[in-house]
């Protein structure tokens, strides 16, 4: 290998890693600080009553962050103009108050929901008892708000029990009620990782730097590694590589009259089904429905089709595997990326509906790279697995069909998390689709940078399976020309 060409490639290679280093901290800062959610909230059913001086509503919660931002309740005025205050105090177990706020109900439209913002964000340790205390010091007779309270919870418009414990019951002058207090808190979860960004920034490009070095001082003494054989093998082989990724993907459209408008189209199309049905006949109420659907559409169409492709590179190109000497794993190689032109195009009618739906475009779509990545990453890995499975067991392709289809229900396309048990939900994340899908939706719909957790998550879920993979692969590529 060239060793002035391998030292300007290390150079180009620090000069990004510093320059993605401080666009992702621009980008992303702020997640990098904060962690900001909201809970979940019960679906109102009945108002407690008037809260008229002397009545008390208390609501116990424990806390699920550092910090409470605001919260918002459904209040009713009766249908009648109102004087009276709301007034809302958080208390710890001691029944010490550490905020307090008013809802004038001058301001308040009959049964709809109401904001309560702290003049400072109110400190809280997580897993410690607090308590909501709602009172009025003016409220009397037909002056009077009420707020709601249930014992159910709303997922895709069915309502679902909910157990509650009796310490979390919604109290009314101390006597408990059959539910919660429909309540939805606004939290903030302070996050370490901001404070000592630029330490594992800097550490990561002494590392890089490092091990641009030995690469440097290897190329030198004539030692070879891994890095340096496949760098080496796709600069030999990219003119090959670029022509299997064009045959497949003109393959895919040859003798069609729409051609690689299909791109565009095929998730159109779909999307527009599956919208109908989920959101008409099955009332989804997921915001901005239309843009969550799509998103899951693309990324699992991309995937599906990526494996699909990837599982018959081996098989299908057996005429020049028994014939010619190449890298083997070009092969799983060239058909995911012949995939991804397919997925960028899918891009483009994704980012229409993102803009006719009205989702904001933020900074954060820089980092929409970053999951699509790792979603490649994850489609070469299981590509590549099956690609070898194939070789010695022909059934892989029909069992990959129903395992695809399979792995598209347990993977939250059409149906929000929401749905999932908290009993199985641990073992619904191993899908490392859920990971990924994810971290898109956060970045297209939210318009923010996932949590630092998401990126670890995200790398481990894509990685682990390329490193398997690729390891089988290995291991059996000698006996593909006995089997094909």
């Amino acid at each position: 290998m060239d060793i002035d060409k391998l030292k300007k490639g290390c150079f180009y290679a620090l000069i990004c890693y510093m320059v993605l280093a401080v666009t992702f901290y621009l980008v992303a800062g702020e997640q990098l600080r904060f962690k900001y959610s909201q809970t979940d909230t019960i679906t109102p059913a009945q108002p407690v009553g008037e809260i008229v001086q002397g009545v008390e509503v208390r609501q116990p919660f424990v806390a699920q962050a550092d910090e409470l931002l605001s919260l918002s309740l459904r209040i009713s005025t009766y249908g009648r103009d109102n004087s009276c205050h709301l007034q809302l105090a958080i208390v710890n177990d001691m029944d010490e108050i550490l905020a307090c706020t008013e809802i004038s109900g001058q301001y308040v439209i009959d049964n709809t929901i109401n904001n309560a913002i702290f003049a400072e964000p109110v400190q809280l340790k997580q897993g410690e008892n607090y308590s909501l205390v709602i009172s009025s010091p003016d409220g009397a007779p037909g002056n009077a708000l009420t707020v709601w309270f249930g014992n159910t919870v709303t997922t895709a418009r069915l309502e679902i029990a909910k157990q509650i414990a009796p310490e979390r019951q919604l109290l009314l002058n101390g006597q408990p009620l059959d539910g919660e207090l429909h309540c939805q808190m606004n939290l903030g979860t302070y996050l370490w990782y901001g404070d000592f960004y630029w330490f594992f920034a800097g550490g990561l490009g002494i590392l890089l730097a490092a091990y641009c070095l030995y690469l440097l001082r290897a190329v030198k003494n004539g030692r070879i590694s891994i890095v340096l054989r496949l760098i080496a093998a796709f600069q030999r082989y990219d003119y090959l590589l670029r022509q299997l990724i064009a045959r497949d993907f003109k393959t895919k459209y040859k003798r069609s009259i729409l051609g690689v408008f299909w791109s565009f189209l095929n998730p159109l199309l779909t999307m527009s089904v599956q919208y109908v049905v989920f959101s008409t006949l099955f009332k989804s109420d997921i915001p901005n429905f239309a843009l969550y659907l799509l998103i899951g559409i693309v990324c699992f169409n991309f995937f599906s089709e990526a494996v699909g492709m990837a599982l018959t590179s081996i098989v299908g190109n057996a005429a020049l595997i028994t014939k010619v000497y190449v890298p083997k794993y070009i092969y799983p190689v060239s058909r995911v990326l012949s995939s991804t032109v397919n997925l960028l195009l899918s891009l483009i009618p994704l980012f229409a509906v993102m803009l006719f739906t009205g989702a904001a475009v933020r900074p954060a779509l820089l980092l929409l790279p970053f999951g699509l990545f790792c979603l490649l990453v994850f489609s070469l890995g299981v590509g590549m697995f099956l690609a070898t499975t194939m070789v010695f067991f022909r059934d892989t392709q029909f069992l990959w069909g129903v395992v695809s289809m399979l792995w598209m229900y347990i993977t939250p396309i059409f149906y929000p998390e929401s749905i999932i048990p908290d009993s199985i939900m641990p073992l619904y994340k191993c899908n490392p689709l859920y990971h990924i899908v994810r971290f898109i939706r956060i970045i297209m719909m939210d318009g923010v940078s996932p949590e630092p957790k998401a990126y670890c998550l995200c790398l481990l879920v894509s990685f682990i399976p390329l490193l398997l993979g690729a390891f089988i692969f290995k291991k059996q590529q000698d006996k593909f020309v006995l089997n094909l």
